[in-house]
């Protein structure tokens, strides 16, 4: 379980209802529903009983509902605790971006620390996973938004957001209710470079291959996964493309994006700092991914 589950667990819980707790959290009614669900699949229990009328906890929902609110209390308590012994801010807040990121993710936290830290300024560059780490080591990067978490003790990482990926196609081949990874069989896939995010590039093309696909030759160094260059090869009807909901990028009306049933594709987005960083405000960053934004 991560905290992000308990948090939307205990809003539910507390409000009675999806719709309240979407509004308390300024998250979509859709993505709580699917992590309460997520997380009742992952215990093995149901935790809410719904109804035309809200939700109430089950037996066992209300005894994760009073577990849930301590680890969350006590988690609160000791990021209030680090944050009082570390330094203040030092003026530039130096940031890793990957290419795609929920366009809602940054918003409320760079808000969260502007009101907390005005002096701090955001300094953001576009960086694979690779690059980013490379930056943090030569200690050009503050804290970068990774889609791998590194091992070893020098860095630091929270995972922030977890993406279930679905499928830009050719409108004659999608299907609005779901796609099924095997039929896509056939067709081509529209990689990004290993080198970039290896782990991730493993990971995603194990599940690709169990599927039955064919992912074909790594792509090059040179060939970033720009929108451009996805649209440009899915609009032909030869290849598909992975993509979260809510792509920030316009999609024509030549292509469509459809989830994938059963969605056998995740994809994680960890924040990783050094381990020995002891500035407040890059803490209270940090922190802010895990609070719900101010009212």
């Amino acid at each position: 379980m991560e905290l992000r589950e308990l948090r939307v667990f205990v809003a539910v819980a507390e409000e009675g209802g999806m719709s309240a707790a979407a509004r308390r959290l300024h998250v979509s009614q859709s993505a709580l529903s699917q992590t309460v669900t997520a997380l009742e699949r992952q215990l093995g229990v149901k935790l809410l009983v719904r109804s035309s009328s809200g939700v109430r906890t089950t037996e066992a929902g209300a005894m994760l509902l009073n577990e849930a609110r301590a680890v969350l209390v006590r988690h609160d308590q000791a990021v209030r605790a680090m944050t009082a012994l570390t330094s203040q801010g030092e003026g530039t807040l130096r940031l890793g971006v990957p290419l795609e990121l929920p366009p809602d993710l940054l918003t409320p936290v760079l808000t969260e620390l502007s009101r907390a830290y005005p002096d701090t300024r955001v300094q953001a560059r576009h960086l694979s996973t690779a690059a980013q780490l490379e930056a943090l080591h030569a200690d050009e990067l503050d804290v970068g938004l990774l889609r791998e978490r590194p091992a070893g003790p020098e860095f630091d990482a929270m995972l922030v957001v977890r993406e279930n990926l679905g499928v830009l196609l050719a409108a004659e081949l999608a299907e609005p209710r779901g796609v099924r990874l095997e039929a896509l069989a056939g067709l081509e896939w529209v990689g990004f470079p290993r080198e970039g995010s290896p782990a991730w590039w493993d990971e995603l093309t194990s599940v690709l291959r169990s599927h039955g696909l064919d992912v074909g030759p790594e792509s090059g160094a040179a060939e970033p996964l720009i929108a451009e260059v996805k649209l440009a090869a899915v609009i032909t009807g030869r290849a598909f493309a992975l993509a979260p909901p809510n792509w920030a990028q316009p999609i024509p009306e030549t292509v469509m994006w459809s989830p994938l049933v059963g969605d056998p594709l995740v994809r994680r987005t960890w924040a990783v700092w050094p381990s020995s960083c002891r500035r407040r405000d890059l803490g209270h960053f940090i922190a802010a991914f895990e609070q719900p934004p101010p009212p």
